[in-house]
């Protein structure tokens, strides 16, 4: 299959491909409840979601020295994948799309701040990850989300262009990211309402890939 040159779908991987959020949220509460900083939901979503590991430890354990965060995030990510192994369900509708858009040869990229353990165990999980041309992980560049720089990367492995192309992301960071990459973005609803996709700069939101008003939108964007 010759792919169409300059497009590309550019997937952010957790609460997007699958909704892990609700485990992400117990592993956080687990590792860092005992250091004082207890997440819902709400504060989760707005303080947590999408951020890098890095920005986290810079936030909420500033009294700890460097290799210190990041041996205890560690610790995070290693009660995430335990928590996730054997559940890891992918999105309605995901599976169809990645169909469609290997027929059309639009290539397809992820964009995480997920650590690399994390987002090969998920593509792993879900079957799916040689659909992918690259994953590029935030916390391996100079900037991760919502800098722009993990999706100017991402269009570059495929040599596509940012306008030709979408983006699907579920959190504040991770839109941001993607449209100041200059990308047209779609929520994914997983967490975040409607009114806050748009707010942080989605062009339009879904709940899952399986939505009407999606597959319209990518079937005249992609034209397949």
């Amino acid at each position: 299959m010759i792919e169409t040159i300059g497009r590309a779908l550019l997937f952010d991987i957790d609460g997007t491909l699958a909704n892990t959020d609700p485990l992400h949220l117990k592993a956080f509460n687990q590792v860092l409840g005992p250091r004082g900083h207890v997440f819902d939901h709400a504060r989760f979503s707005r303080e947590l979601q999408g951020f890098s590991n890095a920005s986290i430890g810079e936030r909420f354990l500033i009294e700890e020295a460097p290799e210190r965060r990041v041996a205890i995030l560690g610790e995070k990510e290693e009660v995430f994948r335990a928590l996730v192994a054997g559940q890891i369900e992918p999105l309605p509708g995901l599976m169809a799309l990645l169909d469609r858009a290997d027929a059309a040869g639009i290539p397809m990229v992820a964009v995480t701040n997920a650590p690399r353990l994390n987002a090969e165990l998920l593509l792993s999980g879900l079957g799916i990850t040689k659909r992918f041309k690259a994953i590029v992980i935030g916390d391996e560049l100079a900037h991760g989300k919502p800098h722009p720089l993990p999706y100017h990367e991402g269009l570059r492995f495929v040599d596509a262009d940012a306008r030709a192309s979408i983006a699907f992301e579920d959190s504040r960071s991770g839109v941001q990211s993607a449209t100041a990459a200059g990308i047209p973005t779609i929520g994914i609803r997983t967490s975040l309402s409607h009114a806050d996709l748009v707010a942080a700069g989605a062009v339009a939101s879904a709940s899952a890939f399986d939505d009407p008003e999606l597959l319209a939108r990518l079937a005249a964007k992609m034209a397949w």
